[in-house]
């Protein structure tokens, strides 16, 4: 059976309330992505019959409780293509990233290179700047072609026996575009350089293989792919896991403790200190199994229709500049208005119902080399619809008849 939007969108509860008296059209999931009701309700399960801390009680909800988020983990290691000791919970794809990076830094010297590109998230910059900053490394950025797409060659070119770290995005959170992860991977393991990849965008608009990639890491944080905040996955390889020390200390990550020594626990155990996001991550497994019960080429496919039927209803808008139109590209629509703050029209799409985000979308360095101080973005998701799509088109031009 074909993909049916409406039925899916039926599970969102959220999606049916009105916003200035107008039917809510939700444009922002590139942010964060609604909840299915089936994550809703396995989140309020938790809580309501089998809510205890994990791994170390003995009693009934302990055990449920623990079974519970370990099956969580185990949904995740299939959904990627990984074992499930290669499988760390964090509180985001944020942390993940800031994970690896305070490892690798004890591994790196100064003048050693980390190669990022020009389009990646400040989560996927940041952290890098901290072993620039304190470590000596030395950062370089590939370059991105006008139309958005990565310049595969400048990547390549940056490349040495210098480089150590290559991290990369799956899919820009601005363009909406997709990297050849698993070349850019090979290149630059060729090098001698170990691959970090943000997944945040890319797994929600496609299956994910890891190990098909190769890459060493992959990031990707539980709110964007239908599940809950506050939950994020590490994957690394097992022997690069083993190699990283521990992120925080705490209860859970350790062997033992004495009064003069420590030991600390295998992975992925050893990254996860304190009491973990129990019931996000129960949230999380949630949303894999509700999404495993679609086609995911049928959703790709659907949200590709949703993008085209936008962009050629906006053909020929003069007003209009869209940041990023790489062939093969997501249903991602960054844009500017002529003469027209990009809050402004964010302001004003909401008056009619349409949620847009507005701003820098925490890619600065990206909206400099585009020239632009701020953009709007409307990002689809499976649960929108064609006549959505319309009254986005609909509100934009009447938003833009505002400022001519």
């Amino acid at each position: 059976m074909a993909f049916d939007v409406h039925a899916a969108r039926a599970e969102f509860p959220i999606l049916a309330r009105q916003v200035h008296g107008k039917p809510l059209v939700y444009l922002d999931s590139a942010a964060s992505a609604q909840k299915p009701r089936a994550v809703i309700e396995a989140m309020s399960h938790a809580m309501e019959h089998a809510y205890s801390n994990v791994h170390r009680g003995l009693h009934t909800l302990g055990n449920e409780v623990t079974e519970a988020y370990e099956a969580a983990r185990r949904k995740v290691a299939a959904f990627i293509g990984c074992d499930v000791g290669e499988v760390v919970f964090t509180k985001g794809g944020t942390e993940a990233i800031n994970l690896v990076a305070a490892g690798l830094a004890r591994t790196l010297k100064p003048g050693d290179e980390i190669l990022l590109t020009q389009m990646e998230h400040h989560a996927n910059i940041v952290p890098w700047h901290f072993l620039r900053e304190h470590w000596g490394a030395v950062l370089k950025f590939a370059p991105v072609n006008d139309d958005g797409s990565l310049d595969v060659e400048g990547f390549q070119a940056l490349l040495s026996e210098r480089t150590k770290v290559v991290a990369f995005t799956h899919m820009s959170n601005v363009l909406g575009t997709k990297n050849p992860v698993r070349e850019l991977t090979r290149m630059a393991q060729d090098a001698g350089a170990q691959v970090l990849i943000d997944g945040c965008q890319g797994i929600v608009h496609g299956p994910v293989d890891v190990r098909e990639i190769g890459c060493d890491y992959y990031v990707f944080s539980g709110h964007k792919l239908y599940g809950p905040t506050g939950i994020g996955i590490l994957y690394g390889k097992a022997e690069r896991l083993a190699a990283l020390p521990p992120y925080q200390g705490g209860g859970e990550m350790i062997g033992t403790v004495t009064f003069d020594e420590i030991t600390y626990a295998d992975a992925p155990h050893r990254f996860e200190a304190g009491t973990p996001p129990i019931l996000e991550a129960i949230g999380l497994g949630a949303a894999i199994d509700w999404l495993g019960g679609y086609d995911r080429a049928e959703i790709a496919e659907h949200e590709a229709k949703l993008y085209r039927r936008v962009r050629e209803a906006l053909n020929g808008a003069n007003w209009l500049r869209v940041l990023g139109e790489a062939e093969g590209k997501g249903a991602i629509l960054s844009f500017t208005v002529d003469g027209a703050h990009a809050h402004d029209v964010a302001q004003i799409l909401d008056r009619y119902g349409v949620a847009v985000r507005a701003g820098t979308h925490c890619a600065e360095p990206l909206m400099r080399r585009f020239g632009v101080t701020s953009s709007a973005r409307a990002s689809f998701a499976l649960y929108n619809t064609e006549e959505e799509a319309d009254a986005f088109v609909d509100a934009l031009t009447r938003t833009q008849a505002f400022f001519a």
